[in-house]
C-alpha cells in the first residue's frame, strides 16, 4: 500500500497545514485513476469524496436547459475538486468529465467531515481553503454566464 502523505504535502491546496493534520487526511485518501471521457461526478448525485489532481484535465459542466452542457471551468495539476462533500444534502452542483487521462488522490467525505469534528483545528483549515474553492468556482460560473448571457440585444 503507497503512503499518500508525501503526494498530499506537495499538493498546493495543503500547503502550509501541519504534519499532524496532514497525518489525519491520509487516513481518507485513496489513489484514483479516470480515463477519458469519464464522468467524475454528476449533477444531483451523492456528492462522497473530493478530490486532488495529480494529473490531467477535468471539465467541469453546468447544465442548461437550452444549451446543453455549458462548460463552467477546467480543473488541472495541483487544483483540488469537488466542495459538495461539505454540505447536507451532499450532493454534486456540477457535471465533471475529464478531458485528459487523470490521476487524483480521492478523500473521502465522511471520513474527513468526521476528523474535522474531532479537530476543529484542522476544521477550521479545510473550511478556509475549501471557501477559496467555492468563491472561484461561483466567480467562473458568474463569467460564463456574463459571457452567454450577457450577448443578448
Amino acid at each position: 500500500m503507497q503512503d499518500l502523505g508525501p503526494y498530499l504535502k506537495e499538493h498546493p491546496f495543503l500547503s502550509g497545514m501541519t504534519d499532524s493534520h496532514i497525518d489525519l487526511l491520509v487516513g481518507c485518501a485513496s489513489n484514483v485513476k479516470f480515463d477519458i471521457g469519464d464522468f467524475v461526478s454528476r449533477e444531483g448525485q451523492p456528492a462522497k469524496q473530493f478530490y486532488f489532481v495529480r494529473h490531467g484535465k477535468l471539465a467541469v459542466e453546468l447544465q442548461t436547459h437550452d444549451r446543453g452542457p455549458m462548460m463552467i471551468q477546467t480543473i488541472g495539476e495541483g487544483d483540488v475538486l469537488g466542495w459538495s462533500w461539505l454540505f447536507p444534502p451532499y450532493v454534486w452542483h456540477f457535471d465533471v468529465k475529464t478531458v485528459e487521462l487523470t490521476r487524483a488522490i480521492a478523500m473521502d467525505g465522511e471520513c474527513l467531515r468526521n476528523k474535522c469534528e474531532e479537530d476543529h483545528e484542522l476544521g477550521y483549515e479545510i473550511m478556509k481553503r475549501f471557501s477559496h474553492v467555492m468563491v472561484n468556482r461561483l466567480s467562473a460560473t458568474r463569467l460564463q454566464l456574463l459571457d452567454i448571457y450577457g450577448k443578448r440585444k
